[in-house]
């Protein structure tokens, strides 16, 4: 199974609702990108226009690794980007800057390739299958970049007092997966930590030079450092470890809930998610929809004796308390009691028949179309439905879902035993040698040639290649020929 092979294969629209001002000093745009994060995106007109990163909002982050389209809004200029994989589209004013109190919805339209035959027959049933129980709303892999990139949880370490540390993991911890020239600067400062008045040759240094001006004024200046990081992309490393424990304590909740089997069990980024499937107890499976969970601070009271064990425990574990995730060393930052709907059932969730994919010959792509509310991963969903024909499931928590002979038509079947056929035929045909070149030495050659050479016959394809005579006013002339013709012109 692969998603998001190209940017079209992942698609995403916002449904939103603004209350326009002609005078307005929030201009609102609706931004089509490809491929880029919602900040990469936003710094890249903030420096074509000279904004500060402080003027933009929006409603919500959106995916990197697809084409996304979303509202945002600039405060008091006027911008303008059209390139390929940037575009924005001028739709009015408001009084206020967007929140995610603006979007309503996410509307999602993503193809999943390379699926064999008998994985796209279980598709529908598998839809069906979510579409009644619905899936648990964790967190998915891309909220975890830190742990991805070999960073960590920069909040883990803020709560336990560790701000140099922190600071470091932010500012000079590269990433081997990351080949920007970011990575160069974190690499410069891996290098000179500590010597805050050393150069950087790299322009991306700009990036950080709040930090810097604050740790060249005081070296040991590391909560002040760390307080000049952008506020929205602190706070994004701040929800990135409170998103940890929300999933590590609802997947406790969860088996302490329903017991052990029956589970669907999922390898992510920073751990592993569990999807109730087969439980024995319904009754206490349906109860669960409609349910809140919350993301828990030093704010936070429990109602539910369950809940406050599952959160307790999992903060045991992280050596942390509540009283910690207010973050009491660092003024002005800290974790903020948030409830999060533990249960969501996608409506409208459909699946579109399958057709051969034109990247994986021999294979089938489908297509699924759904809505979820705002901050539930679209990839989990896909991820859910789609477990059979995953590498990262881990336990399938009940049998696997029943195959549908009529969901695949019998033309599909009969273009990919066709296309199947076609590029086993392509592995196993013998190169042809070229001219003045024998057949070991063109099976010793690297790569294809891209013009294929003319089939030459034995004898041919060890005899060199001998040059064409040159031609002259449509005659050819030897060699010979062209000293007779130079001598009778010097006797003239």
């Amino acid at each position: 199974m692969r998603i998001k092979h190209k940017p079209e294969d992942f698609v995403v629209r916002e449904a939103y609702r603004v209350d326009e001002s002609r005078h307005g000093k929030h201009y609102v745009y609706l931004m089509d990108k490809q491929k880029l994060s919602t900040f990469e995106a936003l710094e890249r007109i903030s420096l074509a226009h000279r904004v500060p990163m402080s003027s933009f909002s929006f409603c919500g982050l959106k995916d990197k690794q697809g084409r996304t389209e979303q509202l945002i809004a600039v405060e008091g200029k006027r911008v303008d980007m059209q390139e390929p994989d940037l575009r924005l589209k001028p739709l009015g004013r408001m009084d206020r800057p967007l929140s995610a109190a603006n979007l309503t919805a996410n509307r999602f339209v993503v193809t999943v390739r390379d699926l064999s035959i008998e994985e796209a027959s279980r598709v529908p049933a598998s839809v069906e299958e979510v579409g009644r129980l619905g899936f648990v709303n964790y967190f998915d892999s891309q909220r975890f970049g830190g742990v991805k990139h070999g960073q960590g949880f920069l909040g883990k370490d803020l709560a336990a007092g560790r701000i140099e540390h922190a600071l470091r993991g932010y500012m000079a911890r590269p990433s081997p997966l990351d080949k920007s020239e970011d990575a160069k600067v974190k690499a410069f400062w891996a290098r000179n930590w500590g010597d805050w008045s050393a150069r950087c040759p790299y322009p991306r240094v700009a990036h950080y030079r709040p930090i810097l001006k604050r740790l060249r004024r005081n070296p040991r200046d590391f909560v002040g450092a760390f307080g000049a990081i952008e506020t929205r992309y602190r706070a994004l490393l701040l929800f990135e470890y409170q998103s940890y424990i929300w999933n590590e304590a609802v997947r406790r909740y969860l088996l302490g809930r329903l017991g052990r089997e029956g589970h669907l069990v999922l390898r992510y980024q920073a751990g592993q998610h569990y999807f109730p499937r087969a439980v024995q107890e319904k009754d206490r499976l349906e109860a669960l929809s409609g349910q809140s969970f919350p993301l828990v601070g030093p704010d936070s009271r429990f109602d539910d004796p369950e809940v406050e064990k599952a959160v307790q425990d999992t903060l045991k574990k992280e050596k942390l308390t509540l009283e910690k995730l207010g973050l009491p060393k660092v003024p002005k930052m800290g974790m903020k009691h948030e409830e999060r709907e533990l249960i969501i059932v996608p409506p409208r969730l459909s699946v579109v028949d399958p057709r051969p994919d034109e990247f994986h010959p021999g294979r089938l792509k489908v297509t699924l179309a759904f809505t979820l509310p705002p901050g539930a991963y679209a990839t989990l969903l896909v991820k859910r439905t789609l477990w059979f024909a995953t590498p990262d499931s881990m336990e399938p928590g009940g049998p696997l879902p029943e195959a549908s002979k009529r969901f695949i038509p019998k033309r599909v079947v009969s273009q990919l035993e066709r296309a199947a056929s076609k590029a086993q035929g392509r592995r196993h045909k013998r190169p042809r040698p070229s001219h003045g070149i024998t057949v070991e030495q063109e099976r010793a050659k690297e790569g294809d040639s891209k013009k294929r050479p003319r089939k030459a016959g034995k004898a041919a394809a060890t005899r060199p290649r001998t040059a064409k005579p040159a031609r002259v006013s449509g005659k050819s002339k030897t060699k010979g020929s062209a000293k007779t013709s130079k001598a009778r012109r010097q006797s003239k």
